[in-house]
């Protein structure tokens, strides 16, 4: 999380009883990816508690970089190709399924991207102003662009889902987005991270929508 040590291992907790709750209330292997949502953000919220660690203890000085490229492999890597693949593997419409699935090919291809600028290109943190600051050193041309398909991938299949309320996670992701950008700009990494994971909540909640969505489309 973006404002200390202990608020990022405590979400990290939280995060993983929500998965561990999503999970078992699932009763189909297509809501696995979807479901172990919240397991993934509560990962990234402990990557960055040991980011903090490696600034505020001496002793963990030497974890800064793994844990650094570890939270940014969350952020750039797993989201744009998760969310979208997770969300076409739900989808029962035919119609509806191929255009998720151009959403899901178009984060597949913003993860691999971003998977090389990660390995090609310097990257790294440092705490100011109670925050964490991630500076990147990727092709500013090209980020422009990659930044648009990253949130196409990630924000807008959502909403061209067919089952009820996924316009939520959308919703939501969208909403994040925007507070972050407006009120922390220089850390809209750390901080968006963080309250994208209140997504992690509304994951919880369609699990029982799911399993009704999924009954009804095997009795159609």
């Amino acid at each position: 999380m973006c404002f200390s040590a202990t608020a990022s291992f405590g979400a990290g907790a939280a995060l993983s009883v929500l998965g561990v709750l999503a999970l078992r209330k699932s009763e189909s292997s297509s809501q696995i990816m979807f479901a172990s949502i919240p397991l993934l953000f509560a990962a990234q919220q402990f990557s960055e508690g040991f980011v903090w660690l490696s600034f505020i203890n001496p002793q963990f000085a030497n974890l800064n970089t793994p844990f650094t490229y570890i939270f940014m492999a969350f952020a750039q890597i797993v989201w744009p190709a998760w969310v979208p693949w997770s969300v076409l593997l739900l989808e029962t419409n035919p119609n509806r399924k191929k255009l998720l699935l151009a959403f899901t090919s178009i984060g597949c291809l913003v993860s691999l991207y971003l998977a090389y600028c990660l390995i090609a290109y310097p990257i790294n943190s440092r705490m100011t102003s109670h925050h964490i600051a991630y500076d990147l050193k990727y092709p500013m041309g090209m980020i422009s662009k990659g930044v648009s398909l990253y949130f196409l991938a990630i924000i807008f299949t959502p909403f061209f889902s067919t089952i009820k309320r996924m316009w939520l996670v959308g919703l939501l992701t969208l909403s994040t987005m925007v507070f972050a950008k407006l009120f922390f700009h220089q850390f809209v990494i750390s901080v968006w991270c963080f309250f994208a994971a209140i997504i992690s909540f509304v994951v919880l909640y369609m699990i029982p929508i799911l399993n009704q969505h999924i009954k009804t489309y095997k009795k159609a």
